[in-house]
This record gives structure tokens, C-alpha cells and sequence, in this order.
């Protein structure tokens, strides 16, 4: 007699109709399935953890391949994996990620699972089960990928919750700045007004970003910053684009970018401050960019559909090579600024400089151990010039410190 695991694994193996093996799933008692495939799930998610996954990466793939009522599912299983640990063993970013998901057991029992969330959702128990086997079935497709944060129970979490051992964040009353005057800059339609915001913003991260470095300098051995990566979505359409624009913004937040396009994110090295600054800039230049696109692309319609593809790529490739220009000036701009000296310590170029360049060198020792091998992609082709000298223009109307700095 065949188990209802045996069952679920052939379903999800395809030597079963999918069809025929939800049909005979559902009228399987309720006390035998359910647990199987909570059990299922939760042994899923908990593979992948330790093959590098995160709770937002896993929560965010799923949305992207499944259904969002799936995504939902995976935070309950971090919320039922957390379970298990002590909250001593779990690292302050995985257990932050967790938090921000929402993650947390409002189910009263496993065993109950199922049919709490059939009355939670007000779905049938066809749907129910149908959804589960279809984060199953997704969950099955995903490789282990690099452990960038230790997964539950592996490490000890860091006393401060800052994250990593050594790590070091924007201040959060300074991100709460920055993400308001990003926020301006989306908001207002006055392209003078965005600049003006967005160069702000810009600036005061920078400022941060070298104080920090010649802190952690001076603190040396005693308290250890080192070089992180984090995993960064890059959406569909256009992923080799937007994948683009990241890259500009990391090289010029002192940062590296290696592109996972198969699995939609790119992984950004460099020190948790930089991470952060690029973070935050890579969001709002997206969400300009496509405002922008928006605002200038051609109508579509059947007969215009080729034209409006070819003009949103080609505007997408100019933005980035026009704001990667941009932004190689501005960060020349701000680090000469910050070599001069003009800090309250009287740091000149003598201690700036070498700092940031032992910076880069094990920022780059960090990603050539995670990706020991990488491959160059080739650039994507021009078919609108429309679209070319849009995106160009829509560039030069982005605020970045190169015009703040003109202005002092």
C-alpha cells in the first residue's frame, strides 16, 4: 500500500498526474495528509536554509514563481523552523528577516494546520492542498545556493543585534533620514525637487560611509569590521538591465555585484554601511527610471508592442551607462572632498586612501571565495535610439552628488 508520502513524492517527482494525485489526496483522510504534508514543507524549507537561503530570498521566490498565498506559506514555515532554536543560536539578520516577513506560529497545532488555515483564508480543502503542493513542488526546483548568513542553530547570534560579528549599519536615525528624503525625491513631480532629495540623500550616506571606514581603521584588531554579501532582487522584465544599474551604484558605493540571473537577484559585496547606502539608491533610481520610462515611451497597442519592448531595453541601457558615468564622477567628486581633509579629525588623503584601498582588496578576497569562478556577460544591444536618448535624458535629471558637490 502505497504511504501518503510515497504519494506526495511521486506527485511532485511527475509519475503521478497532478491532477489525479490532488483528487486522491483529497479524499485520503484529513488525519493522514495533513501532517505529511506540513512535515513536507517544513523539511523543504528547512534543506534550503542550510543551503543558503534566507527567509526574505525564499519568501521572495516563491512569490515571484508561485502564487502569493505560497509566499505566505513560507513565512509560517520560518516561523515554525525558528521554533527549534534558541534565540541565542539564530543570527540577528536571519532572525530581522523573519520579523520583517511577520513571521510568527498562529496556528494552534500541526496537526490542525490545514484546516486552520482553510478557515484563516476561507478556501476550500481542494485549494488548500493545491497550494501546498504547489510551494512543494517549487521549493523542490530551488539548488543550494551560497550561505551568506549562518542558518539557524549553526552560530552564535552577536550580542548587539547589529547582525555579523564586526558589522557595521547606517545609524537608524540617519537611515530614517535618508529614506525620507528618498521618498520626497519619488514622490514630487518637479525633477529639480527629486535631484535636490536624491543628492541629499546620496551625501549624507557618503559622509557616513568614510567616517565609518577610518573608524573601523582606527579601532583595528579590536573590534573586526569585515566584508559581507547580500542578495539583492532584480525583477523581470529587463533583469539584465536592472541588473546593470545595481552594478553602477555598487562599484560607485565602493561595492562589487556578481548576477545570479536564474535565480533573479544579484549578490552585492562590500561593508554593511556601503550595502546599505547601495540599497537604498538602487530602489529609488528603479523606481525614477521607470517613472521617467513611463512618462516618455512611445503607445503600444498590437502594432506598437515590438517598438515599445525595444524602447523600454534600450532606455534601461542608456539609464544605466548614463548614471554609471554620473555616478564615477560623483564618487571621485566625494572622495576628493573627503581627502582634503575638511573631517572634524583633520583625516587627510594619507589615511583615507589606503584604508579604502585595503577595503576593496578584501571586499574582493570575499567574493572570489564565494564565486571562486565567473563569467562576463555581453552587453545588450541598442534597437531604439528613442529609447536610447530617453533614458539618457531621464539620467541626467537624477539627482547624485556630482550636483551637490558642484554647488559648494
Amino acid at each position: 500500500m502505497t504511504s501518503v508520502r510515497e504519494r506526495i513524492r511521486a506527485i511532485l517527482a511527475g509519475a503521478v498526474d497532478y491532477e489525479a494525485g490532488l483528487d486522491a489526496l483529497t479524499v485520503t483522510p484529513s488525519a493522514e495528509v495533513d501532517p505529511e504534508l506540513v512535515a513536507a514543507k517544513d523539511e523543504a524549507c528547512a534543506r534550503l536554509w542550510r543551503g543558503g537561503w534566507q527567509p526574505a530570498e525564499l519568501h521572495r521566490v516563491v512569490a515571484r514563481r508561485g502564487r502569493p498565498q505560497q509566499a505566505d506559506l513560507v513565512a509560517d514555515a520560518v516561523a515554525a523552523h525558528l521554533r527549534h532554536f534558541p534565540p541565542a543560536t539564530v543570527d540577528g539578520r536571519w532572525r530581522a528577516q523573519a520579523d520583517t516577513l511577520g513571521a510568527q506560529v498562529w496556528w494552534t497545532g500541526d496537526a490542525t494546520y490545514l484546516d486552520e488555515l482553510a478557515a484563516r483564508w476561507r478556501l476550500d480543502r481542494v485549494a488548500v492542498l493545491d497550494l501546498m503542493l504547489g510551494l512543494l513542488a517549487i521549493l523542490a526546483t530551488l539548488p543550494p545556493i551560497e550561505v551568506l548568513v549562518p542558518p539557524p542553530g549553526s552560530a552564535a547570534a552577536p550580542t548587539d543585534g547589529s547582525g555579523a560579528a564586526g558589522s557595521s549599519r547606517i545609524d537608524a536615525r540617519l537611515l530614517d533620514r535618508v529614506r525620507a528624503l528618498l521618498a520626497k525625491a519619488e514622490s514630487t513631480t518637479f525633477p529639480a525637487e527629486a535631484e535636490a532629495y536624491t543628492a541629499k540623500a546620496q551625501e549624507l550616506v557618503t559622509r557616513h560611509s568614510l567616517d565609518e571606514a577610518l573608524l573601523a581603521a582606527r579601532a583595528g584588531e579590536a573590534t573586526p569590521v569585515v566584508p559581507y554579501a547580500r542578495r539583492m532582487g532584480v525583477d523581470h522584465p529587463h533583469e539584465k538591465e536592472k541588473a546593470a544599474l545595481l552594478d553602477a551604484v555598487a562599484r560607485a558605493n565602493r561595492c562589487h555585484t556578481v548576477s545570479s540571473p536564474e535565480l533573479a537577484f544579484s549578490t552585492v559585496f562590500g561593508f554593511d554601511t556601503d550595502i546599505d547606502a547601495v540599497d537604498l539608491l538602487y530602489t529609488s533610481l528603479l523606481v525614477q527610471a521607470h517613472r521617467a520610462m513611463a512618462r516618455a515611451e512611445p503607445p503600444g497597442g498590437k502594432a506598437g508592442r515590438g517598438r515599445l519592448k525595444a524602447f523600454r531595453q534600450s532606455f534601461l541601457v542608456a539609464f544605466a551607462v548614463r548614471i554609471d558615468e554620473r555616478l564615477t564622477d560623483a564618487a571621485q567628486l566625494a572622495l576628493a572632498h573627503a581627502a582634503r581633509g575638511n573631517g572634524n579629525d583633520g583625516t587627510g588623503p594619507a589615511d583615507l586612501l589606503p584604508v579604502l584601498a585595503s577595503r576593496d582588496e578584501q571586499i574582493r578576497e570575499t567574493m572570489h571565495r564565494v564565486f571562486p569562478h565567473t563569467v562576463r556577460v555581453r552587453a545588450t544591444r541598442v534597437d531604439s535610439i528613442e529609447g536610447w536618448d530617453s533614458g539618457r535624458q531621464a539620467a541626467d535629471r537624477a539627482a547624485l552628488p556630482t550636483d551637490t558637490h558642484r554647488g559648494r
